[in-house]
């Protein structure tokens, strides 16, 4: 019998949409055959999605799930926005944030297998919605944040129904103050991070390659001024902390006011908590992002939110 690689998995899965563990299986009993494999799936009445192959599946939900000092993101996707109106989709959607919450974020394969508490697995589920629905249907991502002291704040936007939209994001934040105004200031954290969507925290969080290869093109195009060598350095430190403005989170300006710095604001909220707070960490998804489909800018949505 020939091996059965994870590449021949992962390519009946993208074809059929079932679950690893029955790719795996399908192409052990037709040895290694990615056809047969197909039509296997087929025949058993488990791949009802290996006659949507080819269609982008690249709208659907982003969902989230809160408790205390962790938080759960995930993305469902579908073919058309249609489907994120589907009541049974939408429950779908709630029952995968929340297994995602409870397993605390072992990865999609292993969401896949989680078991559902009306019986069968989130994979097994996401077979059946395909049939009836009548769509390609993806578990494409999860995230997962924990945080102790603290809270893990959440914010979302376009909003289908309660904890359902195109933008999701969770902020953790350390402290050991009134979590009241810690999750008020955290959703206002949360709310800027889907409008300006930064890169990291903080400078330090960087990747140094990232930097280095930043700061190698900010050089030359200071350099293809004809500037002196004193007065490029000065001009590609300028450029950096502009650079700094737009990835890192800390740096930013604050979308609340629109003149303070997120550090500062940061500042203020401990002043009003009477503790320290540090983010931890953020998760941004956007519905669809890096898939081909015809969106709308989600960033600029939001921030024209905050001004009203």
């Amino acid at each position: 019998m020939p091996e059965i690689t994870s590449q021949m998995v992962k390519t009946l899965r993208e074809k059929t949409g079932v679950g690893m563990m029955d790719c795996k299986r399908a192409l052990a009993e037709v040895n290694g055959d990615l056809e047969e494999a197909v039509d296997l799936l087929r025949k058993q009445g488990i791949a009802g999605a290996a006659k949507k192959e080819g269609r982008a599946a690249a709208e659907g939900l982003v969902g989230i799930a809160t408790r205390a000092g962790s938080g759960a993101l995930v993305e469902v996707n579908a073919e058309t926005d249609f489907v994120a109106r589907n009541e049974t989709f939408q429950d779908f959607v709630r029952a995968v944030a929340k297994i995602a919450l409870d397993t605390g974020g072992a990865g999609i394969d292993a969401l896949e297998k989680s078991k559902l508490v009306q019986g069968g697995t989130i994979g097994e589920r996401l077979i059946e919605l395909v049939a009836t629905i009548g769509e390609n249907l993806t578990l494409r991502r999860e995230g997962v944040l924990h945080v102790s002291p603290g809270i893990v704040a959440s914010y979302v936007h376009n909003m289908a129904a309660p904890n359902l939209g195109k933008i999701g994001v969770l902020v953790a934040l350390e402290s050991t103050g009134d979590p009241l105004k810690l999750g008020a200031f955290g959703k206002q954290l949360a709310m800027h991070v889907a409008a300006s969507n930064p890169q990291v925290v903080t400078i330090e969080d960087i990747d140094p390659a990232s930097l280095a290869r930043e700061r190698d093109v900010l050089s030359g195009q200071a350099r293809a001024s004809g500037k002196t060598e004193e007065i490029i350095e000065k001009m590609v430190e300028g450029r950096l902390r502009k650079y700094y403005e737009e990835v890192v989170l800390l740096n930013q300006t604050f979308v609340i006011d629109g003149e303070t710095k997120v550090a500062k604001a940061l500042e203020a909220a401990e002043k009003e908590i009477g503790a320290q707070i540090r983010v931890v960490n953020f998760i941004r998804f956007v519905l669809g992002e890096g898939l081909e489909r015809k969106r709308g800018d989600f960033s600029a949505e939001v921030a024209a939110k905050l001004g009203d």
